[in-house]
């Protein structure tokens, strides 16, 4: 009984203090969207798997907005209601995902990254943390913030100029 009570702490530990998969727009989501054909297939495998397990919290995310929202059991009516139909959408988005992933310039039907609105779109570059972009190739880091210039080796010396004379 020791060990269970062990691991359950453990267990609880890491959910607490690990980052949610749904708190931010993950690489995953933008190697789905990729033109890549080995990028698009891989990224669409993660991001259908992540639908598929992701799609209760649909359910409990909305179910309680709408309760806070409005009138308290008109709003979980609401909210269960809105829930349930975002769950299937997440959860038949992440499946066409698995199963179409290897079909050449076919990207999915991607739903948004949000929970709270699965159709709304995806999080703006602005909204995101340092260090993500929309397009996966450039990091935007607000000016106001210090950076570290990475290590650069010299850089390489222009080849000298060849002068003909006669």
């Amino acid at each position: 009984m020791k060990r269970m009570g062990m691991w359950s702490a453990v267990v609880a530990g890491v959910l607490v203090g690990a980052q949610p998969a749904w708190a931010t727009r993950l690489t995953i989501h933008e190697a789905a969207e990729s033109q890549q054909y080995g990028r698009k297939a891989g990224g669409m495998v993660g991001r259908g798997l992540l639908n598929v397990v992701t799609c209760p919290v649909d359910l409990i995310v909305n179910t309680v907005n709408e309760t806070k929202a409005g009138p308290p059991f008109i709003g979980t009516l609401t909210g269960l209601a809105k829930g349930t139909g975002c769950g299937i959408l997440r959860l038949g988005s992440g499946a066409l995902d698995v199963v179409t992933f290897w079909v050449p310039g076919y990207n999915g039907f991607p739903v948004s990254d949000s929970y709270e609105n699965c159709l709304g779109q995806p999080a703006p570059a602005a909204m995101m943390p340092a260090g993500y972009s929309q397009s996966g190739m450039s990091v935007e880091v607000p000016s106001s913030e210090p950076i570290l210039a990475p290590l650069q080796s010299e850089p390489e010396p222009a080849p000298a100029k060849k002068s003909w004379s006669k």
